[in-house]
Parts: structure tokens; C-alpha cells; sequence
């Protein structure tokens, strides 16, 4: 991996990653993924953008606390794409990822959607924890819904995608900029699949691990959000 790296660190040395990490009440683990954002690696320079969307726990006190981050809040909650798009908005990197603040994906594994953009193969890359070795499902409910929103992704889309609804969705941000975003809620992510196949831009899918939490642990996702996806992707196939 190291030799991989350095083979390109002399073509990106002046690019840069903008990494947008959108909180809302995750007191527990927000500081553990900043501070594995922090360490990270990489062969370009990054910034490290967090946008508290209106937590009600003490998310933002604890990202107050941290230095060498760029913070923003919403003084209400809006929805994770809303936090998303005022990340975007205040991004100065060449390229974007969404990094989310719950240790479901390790920070760790950025580097392999980097590289795909690193090597020219594509503009787009999206995590994908089916390639991932060793990964498994916390619930068959969540199981049945990545894969239906996947299928229906493919279906209307003519896409060929493993997972769709993975959380680590890598841009450049040329791309991304250019991209209108209407959802707030968690229907960003398939309004955003849906607007850049539309425009025919290949997405290039890495392999991601991934250590599932289910309700108790905070995971806000649910079936109503499979649902919605679903219906997101039919808008967006029959309109902007």
C-alpha cells in the first residue's frame, strides 16, 4: 500500500481531500473518528470539515474542544444532507468524501477510494461493503433493504453497483459542485447516485469493511428510509 502511495505523491502533492464528517447526536463516538481522521495518512493534504446538524447531546461541545478541524453548526437538526451540503459549501479540496461519525467504516479504508481517483480510473467512488471480505449484516431488515435500494439503482440507472447505500461516497469535487442537492435527509445519497448516472459519470466501487451498531447504539436508519430511497431514485429518474 505504502509503494502505491508514494508512487503518486509527486502528481498530487498540491491536491487536496476535503473530508466532511456530518454529526448529530454522537457524543460517544464523534471524538474516536476525528481523532482516526486526524492520523490519517494520506498522499495528498486534507481538511477535516465537521458539520454538528442541531445535536441535543454533547456532540458539539466535544468537536469545540478539538483543534485542527474546520467546525459548523446548524442550531437545529436539519437532516444528515443538509449537514452535508453546508460541508460542501465550505470545502476547499479538490476532491470530497462523507465520513460518518458513528465508526461503522473505518476511516483507515479512505485511501482505497482515493486511489481509483488517484490513478485517473474515475471521478466518482463509492465504498462498497459486499466486496469487503468479512463483512457481515447485523439484521436481515438492513441486509434486504441496502440490496433492494442497490437493485432498484440498477434497475433504473443501468448501473451496476454492489452498494448503493454505503456511507462512503468519495468525489471530485468538480463533480460534486456541479450537482444540484434538494434532499436534507438521508435521501441525499440516492439523489446524488441518481444525478451523476444521469450524467453518465462511471462509479468506480472500493472495498470497505464494516462493524454494523443497531438501534440501541444509535443507528438512525430505517425501514422508512429504505422506502423513501426507493422513491427518490424513481423522482430522479423522471425529473431534476
Amino acid at each position: 500500500m505504502k509503494h502505491i502511495i508514494f508512487k503518486y505523491l509527486k502528481v498530487t502533492k498540491r491536491m487536496k481531500v476535503s473530508i466532511i464528517i456530518p454529526v448529530y447526536n454522537e457524543e460517544k463516538t464523534i471524538k474516536k473518528v476525528i481523532n482516526k481522521v486526524k492520523k490519517l495518512k494520506l498522499p495528498v493534504k486534507k481538511e477535516i470539515i465537521v458539520v454538528d446538524d442541531g445535536s441535543s447531546d454533547k456532540s458539539f461541545n466535544i468537536i469545540n474542544d478539538i483543534n485542527g478541524i474546520k467546525k459548523l453548526r446548524h442550531h437545529k437538526n436539519m437532516g444528515k444532507g443538509a449537514a452535508v451540503k453546508t460541508g460542501i459549501s465550505n470545502s476547499t479540496g479538490d476532491i470530497i468524501i462523507i465520513q460518518d461519525a458513528d465508526l461503522e467504516l473505518n476511516p483507515d479504508e479512505i485511501i482505497n477510494l482515493l486511489i481509483p481517483i488517484m490513478k485517473n480510473k474515475t471521478d466518482v467512488v463509492y465504498g462498497s461493503r459486499l466486496l469487503g471480505k468479512k463483512n457481515v449484516e447485523h439484521s436481515f431488515f438492513y441486509y434486504f433493504g441496502g440490496r433492494l435500494v442497490t437493485f432498484f439503482t440498477n434497475l433504473l440507472y443501468g448501473t451496476k453497483l454492489t452498494d448503493e447505500p454505503c456511507g462512503y461516497k468519495m468525489f471530485k469535487t468538480k463533480i460534486l459542485k456541479r450537482i444540484k442537492i434538494n434532499e436534507n435527509g438521508f435521501g441525499f445519497e440516492p439523489e446524488i447516485t441518481a444525478k451523476i448516472a444521469k450524467k453518465r459519470i462511471k462509479i468506480y466501487e472500493a472495498p470497505v469493511s464494516y462493524k454494523p451498531r443497531n438501534k440501541k447504539e444509535g443507528k438512525k436508519l430505517n425501514w422508512k428510509d429504505g422506502i423513501k430511497a426507493v422513491w427518490i431514485l424513481f423522482k430522479y429518474r423522471f425529473s431534476n
